[in-house]
C-alpha cells in the first residue's frame, strides 16, 4: 500500500531523517519506535504529506505523493496524534464530521457513519455532544480516532497517540486499538517511544536512532538478532516489553 523511496529530510545542518525506504502492506501494523529526535514522527509526517522530503518519493500503490495531490490522498490516509488533536469550539461530533461535512456527504450517511464509529471504539452516544474540554482523556483519544477513521480511510497513521494517558486507560484503549487494527484491515503505522506498546502492536518494528533506521523486523528479531549493540541497550533500558512478549517469542 505504501512504498517510501529514498526519503531524507534535514533543517539546515540537522539531519530529521536520513535517507530511507520502506515498505507498508495493507493489513499490517508496523512501529516506528526510538528516543526523541530520532526521526520517527518526521517519517510519519512525511507519509502523510504534511512535510516535503528534501530526497525521494512516496507511493501510495501506483501513486505518487506531490504537491499537487497531496490533499486529495490525504483523504484517505487517518491521522491520530496524542490527545486526539481536537478543536476545542466543536463539539466530539463535529470534530468527527467536520471533513465529510467540508467535502457535503450526505447526512444520513454521515451520521449513520458516526454511529458506527462509536460503536466501534466503545464512546456512548451521549459524549458526542460534549466539548473537548469535558471529556477525558481516553474519550478525546477515542473522538480523535472516530474522526480519523470517519471517511474509511486505507491507511491509519498514529502519533503517539497513547503517551499522555494513564496506565488504565492506556491498557483499555491498546486493546481496543488491537482489535479495531485487525478487523479494519488497513496499512497501520504508529509512533510509540515505548517499547511494551511496540512489542503488542507491531508485527514489524523499526527502531530509529539519530534520524537512522538501525533494525527492522520483528521482536524476536530484535531479541535473538540485533543488528547492533544498540538495540539490545534499548529493548534492556525499558524492561517493560518482556511483559507483552508474544507466546511465540
Amino acid at each position: 500500500m505504501i512504498t517510501v523511496e529514498d526519503v531524507s529530510k534535514t533543517y539546515g545542518k540537522q539531519t530529521a531523517l536520513a535517507r530511507t525506504s520502506l515498505n507498508f502492506a495493507s493489513g499490517t501494523t508496523t512501529v516506528l519506535i526510538g528516543p526523541s529526535g530520532c526521526g520517527k514522527s518526521t517519517l510519519l509526517r512525511v507519509v502523510a504529506g504534511l512535510i516535503q522530503p528534501d530526497t525521494g518519493r512516496i507511493l501510495f500503490g501506483d501513486c505518487e505523493l506531490t504537491r499537487t495531490n497531496s490533499e486529495q490522498l490525504r483523504r484517505g490516509i487517518g491521522y491520530v496524534i496524542q490527545d486526539g488533536g481536537l478543536f476545542p469550539h466543536l463539539s466530539a461530533e463535529r470534530n468527527v464530521t467536520l471533513l465529510a461535512d467540508f467535502l457535503k456527504h450526505p447526512r444520513p450517511e454521515t451520521t449513520r457513519r458516526v454511529g458506527e464509529l462509536a460503536e466501534l471504539v466503545q464512546l456512548s452516544a451521549k459524549m458526542l455532544a460534549r466539548y473537548p474540554k469535558d471529556l477525558s482523556g481516553g474519550q478525546r483519544q477515542r473522538v480523535g480516532l472516530m474522526r480519523a477513521l470517519m471517511l474509511k480511510p486505507a491507511v491509519l497513521l498514529l502519533d503517539e497517540p497513547l503517551g499522555a494517558l494513564d496506565p488504565i486507560t492506556r491498557g483499555e484503549l491498546q486493546t481496543q486499538l488491537k482489535t479495531i487494527f485487525d478487523e479494519l484491515g488497513m496499512a497501520v503505522i504508529l509512533v510509540t517511544h515505548d517499547m511494551g506498546e511496540a512489542a503488542y502492536f507491531g508485527q514489524t518494528i523499526v527502531l530509529m536512532r539519530d534520524g537512522q533506521i538501525v533494525q527492522r523486523g520483528t521482536l524476536k528479531d530484535l531479541l535473538e538478532c540485533p543488528a547492533d549493540p544498540y538495540v539490545s541497550d534499548f529493548i534492556r533500558a525499558q524492561r517493560a516489553p518482556m511483559l507483552f512478549v508474544p507466546e511465540e517469542v
